[in-house]
């Protein structure tokens, strides 16, 4: 067998049956070897219109930017074309897409506070091809201030996104995600009010649901006073360690409490998602078949085919097509 053969995931994953999968390091080798195989060529489906996701969370080190990159590249390596706007001062999600945003780049800064148009900002990721990314730079460290005196100052980030969605030249994504630091000031406002959806990274640790009430009640204040459309609408649990009880007991609750917002997967605690960002790079091109990207693909995955069945339950029966109607490529997708 050369070493192509070897690394086939149908090869790793015959190999395994003579091995016992209780034991810890052979199930992640089976579960890693399954997934190459399920997501090998796979094309996610479209979602019928764009979807725009903050990802927040007030608790600070749960995984929150590196949760935006790495499902945003997952989704484009799926076929999607993507879109990653980067809110937060600190600039991490342009660093981990090797984008430029050092001071004076065009950025999200000029955007909220200049009122350049968000297409003029934006680059494409050099790794990846169909994703994108408008880079915070340390300028957007003042905008907090800088925004309290502007007129509807919640809404700016929302309308340079849907005049972005309304140009046909340069607005065809699938999906929009907005990374926004770890507080509740006026930058994360701008993000909640421009999304339709939030999704939460939980650390699959102790402190996982501490102030996870308070960011719900903060959406709920947003939801009524500044964006009705805006709703949780994906958990996905983070660092988690299916050997340690506690990682169990975390998403056992989160689950109870959270049962159709949160993803069936979950992304692994692992060295390589650490690693990645300090070469400029997702996980997804830095180590692909590391069990976290594997990880990351699979969620995106579950989110995108969520997507497309939510599109689906809301259509009138008669505009429904029967499977048999579709083509080889439809189901394909």
């Amino acid at each position: 067998m050369d070493q192509s053969d070897r690394n086939d995931p149908r090869n790793i994953l015959g190999g395994l049956d003579d091995f016992d999968e209780s034991t810890p390091l052979a199930a992640q080798l089976a579960e890693d070897a399954r997934r190459r195989m399920e997501l090998e060529g796979k094309q996610f489906p479209r979602p019928p219109e764009t979807k725009i996701l903050t990802v927040a969370n007030q608790k600070g080190g749960v995984g929150k930017t590196t949760t935006t990159v790495n499902l945003a590249a997952a989704l484009a390596i799926g076929g999607l074309r993507v879109l990653v706007i980067d809110n937060d001062p600190q600039g991490n999600a342009s660093t981990a897409l090797g984008i430029e945003h050092q001071a004076g780049t065009p950025s999200t800064y000029d955007v909220l506070i200049e009122d350049v148009p968000l297409a003029e900002v934006i680059q494409p990721c050099p790794d990846v091809e169909n994703l994108f990314c408008a880079p915070a730079t340390i300028d957007l460290s003042g905008a907090e201030i800088e925004l309290v005196s502007m007129v509807a100052r919640e809404n700016r980030l929302r309308n340079a996104i849907a005049t972005l969605l309304d140009d046909d030249e340069h607005g065809d994504y699938d999906y929009v995600f907005i990374d926004c630091p770890p507080s509740l000031g006026l930058l994360t406002v701008n993000a909640f009010v421009a999304a339709r959806e939030v999704l939460i990274p939980i650390q699959s640790e102790y402190y996982a649901l501490e102030g996870l009430s308070q960011l719900l009640r903060n959406i709920e204040l947003i939801r009524g006073h500044l964006n009705p459309t805006l709703h949780v609408s994906t958990i996905l649990l983070t660092m988690f360690d299916k050997r340690t009880n506690l990682s169990r007991q975390v998403a056992d609750e989160v689950h109870q409490h959270f049962p159709t917002q949160t993803l069936e997967v979950s992304i692994p605690r692992s060295v390589r998602i650490s690693e990645a960002p300090s070469y400029g790079q997702t996980v997804l091109t830095y180590d692909p078949s590391s069990t976290g990207a594997l990880a990351y693909r699979a969620a995106a995955q579950e989110m995108a085919d969520r997507a497309a069945a939510a599109s689906s339950a809301s259509r009138p029966q008669h505009e429904r097509q029967p499977v048999a109607a579709h083509s080889t490529e439809d189901v394909n997708e």
